[in-house]
């Protein structure tokens, strides 16, 4: 049986990790390498780290941030915000990422994901898309979810695919930080244009919620943060319930101790 993750999204301004609702309205909530090392230890199967503010700063990631956060883990990374090329890609796995993310880079210029597959192998090339409802569709935004494209979700996902990417990571801005659940249509129709994993992003609120993701949204994975980091939900609580609902997932334990 295909076992699910559970991953918890850190998005990291000017070195802290904050949280809002639908992009907006951040506020700290920690140190990104603290708490990285608290939810790998509570049993996260994946960390992703976004620098939220590289993109629309024109500048790269805080590879020093990623570098502390790394060191603490032996869970999966992975890496997104100011990855606009295979140089950039580089140099945030030779800081200990295990994969890249490319939202606006990709948006700006699809070849940079197939030049990051070719180099470090799509398993490494996370295609980050942010979409939100529009007459009927899902229309593609970037830098943070400030720019408008003209890009539907579900066919800029097969595109993403078919130049490279590994994994997508579908947020959906209409549910971001509101907790009312995943946008289950949008889950669905992602996973369905793809063969490679689709992880869920936007919306939870409860372990239903997750559940609902994996079963019926057809999502690889689900990605928290908000409800987690206000201590509403423990990753503990989560995979509980999934197991009740028949979903395979990664049995939770203590984490090794980081290396001094």
């Amino acid at each position: 049986m295909l076992t699910r993750r559970v991953v918890v999204c850190l998005d990291v301004k000017d070195g802290r990790v904050v949280k809002g609702v639908r992009f907006r309205d951040l506020r700290d909530v920690g140190e990104p390498a603290e708490l990285a090392g608290r939810y790998e230890r509570e049993g996260a199967d994946e960390i992703v780290f976004l620098d939220i503010s590289a993109t629309r700063e024109g500048r790269a990631t805080f590879l020093e941030v990623v570098r502390r956060t790394a060191e603490r883990l032996f869970v999966p990374l992975t890496v997104g915000g100011g990855i606009r090329t295979s140089g950039d890609g580089a140099r945030a796995l030779r800081a200990g990422a295990d994969k890249v993310s490319l939202n606006s880079a990709a948006v700006d210029r699809p070849e940079s994901l197939g030049e990051l597959s070719a180099r470090f192998g799509a398993q490494c090339v996370v295609a980050s898309i942010d979409a939100a409802r529009e007459n009927g569709a899902w229309r593609v935004f970037t830098h943070g979810g400030t720019r408008r494209t003209e890009l539907d979700a579900v066919a800029w996902a097969r595109e993403c695919v078919r130049r490279g990417a590994g994994e997508i990571l579908l947020t959906s801005i209409d549910r971001d930080g509101g907790r009312a659940g995943y946008d289950l249509e949008l889950t669905r129709a992602v996973a369905e244009a793809v063969n490679v994993p689709v992880i869920a992003s936007g919306g939870a609120g409860t372990p239903e919620h997750v559940s609902l993701a994996l079963r019926e949204g057809g999502a690889d994975a689900a990605l928290l943060a908000g409800v987690l980091h206000d201590g509403l939900l423990s990753i503990a609580e989560i995979k509980s319930a999934l197991v009740r609902d028949g979903i395979a997932v990664r049995a939770t334990g203590p984490a090794p101790a980081p290396a001094s």
